[in-house]
C-alpha cells in the first residue's frame, strides 16, 4: 500500500497547481481545433481507435457518464466525510452531482432535438431523400437507411465535460492526504482516486481520436463549447454565489505553493 500511497501523492502535487488546472479547459479547445485540421487533411492513418467499435468507446465512451458518477459519487461520500463532518456539505456536493446530471442531460437531448430537425432520411445507395415518414433519426435507422442531419459531437461534450467535473471534485485530495482516518477508507479513497486519474486519461486520450476521426470540424467545437461552457457557467460564475452548491473544499493558497 505504500506504492499507492506515493502515487497518490505524486497526482496530488500535480492537480493542486493552478496552472495545471488552468489549462485543462484550454487543452481540449487545442486537441479539438488540431484534431479537426488533421482530419480534414487525412493525415492521421487509421488504427484500431478509427472504429466506433473499439472496446474503448463501446464500453467506456458510451456509458461515459455513468463511469464518472459511478466513481466520483462514493469518492465525494468518503472524502467529505472526512473532510467535513456536516452534512450540508455533503449535501451540497452531492447536489453539485445531481447538477452535473441535469447539464448533461439537457445537453444531450438538445442534440438530438437538433438532429432531428435538421435532418431528413436517405438510401445510401440512392441520390435522394427517401420517404418523408422518417421523421426522426430513430426511426430512419430503425428502416435500415441513413440519417443526415446537424449531428453536435455529443462524445466532444461528454468527455470534456465530464473531465473538468472530475478534476473540481476530486480537488479535496490534497486535504484527504493530511486527514486521520483509518487504514480502511483512505485505501478506498486512494483507488478511487487513482481510477478517477485514469479515468481522466481515457477521456482526454478518447476525445483526442474523436478529434481526428470522426465528426465535421463545426459539430466537434460545437459539442466542445457546450462542454466547457457547462463546466464554466457552474464552477466559475453560479458556484461563487452563495446560493449554490458551492466549490468543493480548496487548499489554502499558501499550502497549494508549499506542496507544488
Amino acid at each position: 500500500m505504500a506504492a499507492l500511497g506515493v502515487i497518490v501523492d505524486r497526482l496530488v502535487s500535480v492537480w493542486v497547481k493552478p496552472e495545471v488546472r488552468w489549462i485543462v479547459p484550454w487543452m481540449f479547445v487545442l486537441i479539438t481545433s488540431v484534431g479537426s485540421i488533421l482530419k480534414e487533411l487525412e493525415l492521421v492513418p487509421e488504427t484500431y481507435f478509427s472504429s466506433s467499435k473499439n472496446v474503448f468507446n463501446v464500453y467506456f465512451v458510451k456509458l461515459s457518464w455513468g463511469w464518472t458518477l459511478l466513481l466520483l459519487t462514493p469518492f465525494l461520500l468518503l472524502s467529505h466525510s472526512s473532510v467535513s463532518r456536516g452534512v450540508s456539505s455533503l449535501a451540497k456536493r452531492l447536489l453539485s452531482l445531481a447538477v452535473a446530471t441535469a447539464v448533461w442531460y439537457v445537453c444531450t437531448e438538445t442534440f438530438f432535438y437538433i438532429e432531428d430537425a435538421t435532418g431528413s432520411c436517405f438510401d445510401s445507395g440512392a441520390p435522394g431523400p427517401v420517404k418523408k415518414d422518417f421523421s426522426s433519426k430513430a426511426s430512419c435507422r430503425r428502416a435500415g437507411f441513413h440519417w443526415d442531419g446537424f449531428d453536435i459531437s455529443g462524445h466532444s461534450f461528454i468527455l470534456a465535460y465530464s473531465t473538468l467535473l472530475i478534476v473540481e471534485e476530486t480537488a479535496p485530495m490534497a486535504l484527504v492526504r493530511t486527514a486521520r482516518l483509518s487504514a480502511l477508507p483512505r485505501t478506498v479513497l486512494a483507488l478511487l482516486y487513482v481510477a478517477l486519474n485514469l479515468i481522466v486519461v481515457m477521456w482526454v486520450w478518447m476525445f483526442a481520436c474523436t478529434s481526428v476521426y470522426f465528426h465535421d470540424p463545426s459539430h466537434k467545437l460545437l459539442g466542445t463549447a457546450c462542454g466547457l461552457l457547462g463546466w464554466f457557467l457552474t464552477y466559475r460564475v453560479w458556484y461563487l454565489t452563495p446560493c449554490s452548491p458551492g466549490l468543493p473544499p480548496q487548499v489554502p493558497s499558501k499550502e497549494k505553493k508549499q506542496r507544488a
